[in-house]
């Protein structure tokens, strides 16, 4: 019991953190200028959201690496370093996304890195985990079926093509759900409290990295809802999309992100349907725009309304993941 006391306490820990460094990072970023580029072929409406400050995933960043790096003594003590090495994957994944918005900051534009070195970065990342992942013992080569229950077991070269896959596509998935004020911190956030539940069902370590990042996240929000004093920015996103792989991985459950992760799922799907359909019929689009929260923005949904639905989609896949 005092276990998860001390587990919850970080996630409290997390939430404090991250609303009382908000304002004074909020601040920093406006002084250094770095406000957000809006893109010109986007919704007219988000032109006023011209130089909001972005990277401010550095606030949930810090919020939440501290209760996990505090937990290292307890890691010490049961030798599972599980947490911190999932910490690891989203600090290599927000580096990514920091050089990117750096980029564009130096650039003066809304194009970062190419997608080309994105992805090798990304590739490169999501091996180096899974190898030590397998090395370290917390990883068997299997994949677990939800519903169905069962567990196919791989060899490892098609294990680690597979999962660098899931890996990668889910970064880039949730990279695409941050484009209106509190849709990714709150639809991640419901994620989080899944994946504690699940961690904490099962009495794992790895419960402290979910709880803290629930934790930064809701205190994050805050400052991230409509309408949004900053943005997470790609450090943030890419950040975020190596925490939801973590913790799917740590859970050895990598295809329930299909599930809990269903919005990220249909953001990028919406998004590949739109690029194949617009290359097909030499230039017409299948949805008014693309990915799907801004297709149903220019339906005339509102952001909150946006946020609300996919929120409660998250929060029933969740459920339903939990019958998996």
């Amino acid at each position: 019991m005092g276990r998860w006391v001390f587990v919850l306490e970080n996630a409290g820990l997390a939430f404090v953190i991250a609303v009382l460094t908000a304002p004074l990072i909020i601040k920093k970023l406006n002084k250094l200028h770095m406000g957000q580029k809006i893109l010109e072929d986007g919704p007219t409406w988000h032109m006023s959201k011209q130089n909001t400050p972005t990277m401010g995933g550095l606030i949930f960043i810090a919020a939440m690496s501290v209760p996990v790096l505090l937990s290292i003594p307890s890691m010490l003590e049961t030798g599972d370093w599980r947490p911190l090495l999932m910490l690891s994957l989203s600090l290599i994944f927000g580096v990514i996304g920091f050089i990117d918005d750096y980029t564009k900051k130096r650039r003066d534009r809304n194009k970062g890195i190419s997608a080309k070195q994105k992805l090798l970065l990304q590739i490169a990342a999501a091996v180096l985990f899974l190898t030590v992942m397998r090395v370290m013992g917390y990883m068997t080569p299997t994949l677990y079926i939800p519903f169905a229950r069962v567990s196919v077991e791989l060899p490892w070269a098609a294990y680690l093509l597979i999962s660098t896959f899931i890996i990668v596509g889910t970064d880039n998935a949730v990279n695409l759900t941050d484009g209106i004020d509190g849709l990714c911190s709150s639809v991640t956030f419901i994620v989080a409290v899944f994946f504690s539940v699940m961690f904490m069902l099962r009495d794992s370590s790895s419960a402290i990295f979910s709880l803290a990042l629930a934790g930064a996240l809701l205190g994050f929000f805050f400052f991230n809802k409509h309408p949004a004093r900053v943005f997470m920015g790609d450090t943030g996103s890419l950040f975020l999309g190596g925490a939801v792989c973590a913790m799917a991985f740590s859970l050895e459950m990598p295809l329930i992100l299909a599930l809990v992760g269903f919005v990220y799922l249909a953001e990028a799907v919406s998004d590949i349907i739109q690029v194949i359909y617009f290359k097909l019929t030499g230039g017409k689009r299948f949805f008014k725009m693309a990915p799907l929260h801004h297709h149903l923005e220019m339906s005339g949904w509102s952001e909150w309304k946006i946020v609300g639905a996919a929120v409660t989609l998250t929060a029933a896949m969740c459920l339903l993941s939990y019958a998996a």
